[in-house]
């Protein structure tokens, strides 16, 4: 069912938005965790995250993203780390990272209802089982020294 979901939503966001636009963060605690959240809609550990809405500055998307799923409030600078390709996965989509340090944000009540199955921290060098291979990616990039890859998601076999 959660396929079926995924696919009508890709064909409607097609349809509705020639190109799209996502946002996610890599937010980090005081002990040098990083914030994952498993979703009640698809498989995997990602980063907090979401959709860029039509008039929506990518920042105020990363603002509710964050405090909808992860119970994340921005106090200070959300660093941007890259822009990726997401075509292998959804054509013409692209993916915004962000790094968000200890001590640029306070923790609030998440506000999504539903959507969040559960949220973890997590080191970097120990990923939970289920992380998707783009998080994974990430995580090489920004805490092992992985070379940058121009795309989000390794192409689908």
């Amino acid at each position: 069912m959660a396929g079926l979901r995924t696919r009508f939503f890709h064909a409607w966001f097609r349809f509705n938005r020639p190109m799209t636009l996502g946002v996610r963060a890599a937010v980090e605690n005081a002990a040098g965790e990083v914030c994952m959240v498993r979703h009640t809609y698809v498989k995997g550990w990602y980063f907090p995250g979401g959709g860029v809405e039509r008039d929506e500055p990518a920042l105020e998307a990363l603002t509710r993203e964050l405090e909808e799923e992860a119970g994340v409030r921005l106090t200070g600078e959300a660093v941007l780390v890259g822009v990726y390709s997401n075509h292998y996965v959804f054509r013409n989509d692209h993916v915004l990272l962000y790094r968000v340090p200890h001590g640029a944000w306070e923790p609030v009540r998440a506000t999504s209802v539903g959507e969040i199955a559960e949220t973890a921290w997590v080191q970097p060098a120990a990923p939970l089982p289920g992380t998707t291979a783009a998080s994974l990616a990430r995580l090489n990039e920004l805490y092992a020294g992985a070379p940058r890859s121009p795309y989000w998601a390794p192409p689908t076999s």
